[in-house]
This record gives structure tokens, sequence and C-alpha cells, in this order.
């Protein structure tokens, strides 16, 4: 990884699965040129999210949030590039759709605050502590991005 690349962990949450935009949230983040490193498609419990959200445990919708997490499968990734991680957040939109731009994946997607297709990490610290919950360090790969495409 280079000496200004990060790592991020973004999860299409179990409603945008169901509505098949995995592929496309994903497209969006390889257009822009950021590096996919790891990824899996995979059902947690509702103490996984418990843990995963618990800086959260005293606003309202935790334990809807959780229970919802754990209904249905997520796809994980780990993203890496310069500034990925306040440019995810920018490409996201903001929690409530109804408050983000036409343009980003929420504002495209979502209609719903409690079902808005998405999270990932808001900061470098949060990154390094939610890329563990989901990945061991064997599932997470350094890659060259041209290796493959040019001889």
């Amino acid at each position: 990884m280079g000496d200004k690349s990060e790592r991020t962990l973004v999860m299409v949450k179990p409603d945008g699965v169901q509505r098949a935009l995995v592929g496309e949230i994903i497209r969006r983040f390889e257009q822009k040129g950021f590096k996919l490193v790891g990824m899996k498609f995979k059902k947690q419990t509702e103490d996984h999210y418990k843990q995963q959200y618990k800086h959260l445990s005293s606003k309202p919708f935790y334990a809807g949030l959780c229970k919802f997490m754990s209904t249905g499968p997520v796809v994980a990734v780990v993203l890496e590039g310069q500034g990925v991680i306040k440019t995810i957040r920018s490409m996201m939109g903001e929690t409530d759709p109804a408050d983000s731009k036409a343009g980003t994946i929420r504002g495209d997607y979502s209609v719903s605050i409690s079902r808005n297709v998405l999270h990932a990490s808001d900061s470098l610290e949060t990154a390094k502590r939610e890329i563990p919950m989901w990945f061991d360090a064997s599932e997470i790969f350094d890659w060259s991005g041209n290796a493959w495409v040019y001889e």
C-alpha cells in the first residue's frame, strides 16, 4: 500500500443485496479508481452488529439497526486508495436519502433512512477497527492494478 493510500470497509446492506445493487455499487467505486483488496458475502449475527455499531448504542435506532443488519447477507469489501474514506463517504450521500443529492448512491437508490443500502467506515480509526471484524489479514490482498492489464 502506498504511503498516501488508506483502506476502508464498505458493506452493501441486506436491502442493497436484496435489490441486486451490489455490482452497481462496487462498479462505481472501481470506476472512481479505488482498488478492491478484499470481498465477502456473509450473514452475521445480531451480536456481531451490536459490537460493530456499539458507538451508536445510545441512539434510538441502534436495536433496530442491529436487528435489520442480521436479517440477511451483506457484501463486505475493503477498498484501497488515496483519500478513499472521504471520497467514498461523499459518493454515498447522506444517511437520510431525502438529504442526498442525485448522483450519490443513496440519492439514486435509497428511499428510507433505515434502509439506505450501504455502510462505510467514517474515519481511518473506524476503518482500522471495522476491517478486522470482517477480514483476517490473509483475506486482504496486495496486488498491482496493472500487472494483468499491461505486458
